[in-house]
């Protein structure tokens, strides 16, 4: 777990309010399904990456020059094989701590009500724990709430961190933006990371999907960004 350690030892880089929505969206795009969108956004990415501090604008740079070189189709086809077939590269937060057991439904619940606590309601069809749709709520609806629903599922964002690093995944930088950009994992936060590694989320299936592909556009960006990033677009969006 070297690298459970050397996040421990990061200190933590304070990021305005502006900062954080640049860093949360530009993630939140780049783990995106891949699309023609997308690729037509990287140029609005990399300038907001330069407006972030080195330990979050870097390693969204590096996201950006893996995902460059490919095509689209390969693209595509290498993003349902990552996050569509690995546990431990899903990018449904609740999945990590419940799997598919009848807990996870009462986790799903809560991430719905924070939303309607702000104002926002997602649609019957849409699982609200997808790492996408936390991170736009994040950005442009309620930086608070929003850390805290990321703070809360820090371990399995921690695990797939750690998973895509060693797989050298094209988008693990994305997600280590988005870890850089939280305090550094501390005592009882590293061993939950160890259990977790260790053991896997649980297996009893109920009926939930933890790979369905929510979609999800509350509106234009906060005021006040520094560079107004879009939506990401997920697949069935349309």
């Amino acid at each position: 777990m070297i690298g459970i350690a050397r996040t421990r030892s990061r200190r933590e880089v304070a990021l305005s309010p502006e900062q954080l929505t640049l860093a949360w969206q530009s993630s939140s795009l780049l783990l995106g399904y891949p699309d023609r969108e997308l690729l037509d956004r990287f140029d609005l990415i990399l300038r907001a990456s330069r407006e972030l501090p080195e330990t979050v604008g870097e390693p969204l740079r590096a996201c950006l020059r893996s995902l460059e070189g490919a095509t689209l189709t390969d693209l595509e086809a290498e993003y349902v094989e990552t996050f569509d077939t690995r546990r431990r590269h899903t990018l449904f937060l609740t999945y990590f701590a419940h799997g598919d057991t009848r807990k996870r439904g009462m986790a799903l619940l809560r991430f719905k009500q924070t939303y309607l606590a702000s104002g926002f309601e997602l649609r019957d069809d849409e699982l609200p724990d997808h790492l996408c749709v936390v991170l736009e709520y994040a950005a442009t609806i309620d930086q608070d709430r929003g850390r805290e629903l990321i703070l809360g599922h820090r371990a399995g964002l921690e695990l797939l961190r750690l998973a895509l690093s060693a797989s050298d995944s094209r988008w693990a930088g994305a997600v280590e933006a988005i870890t850089a950009t939280l305090p550094p994992l501390e005592g009882d936060a590293i061993d939950a990371v160890r259990r977790l590694a260790a053991e896997g989320p649980p297996e009893e299936e109920v009926g939930l999907d933890p790979y369905a592909k929510p979609s999800f556009d509350p509106g234009p960006a906060t005021p006040g960004s520094t560079v107004a990033l879009p939506m990401p677009s997920f697949p069935g969006a349309r």
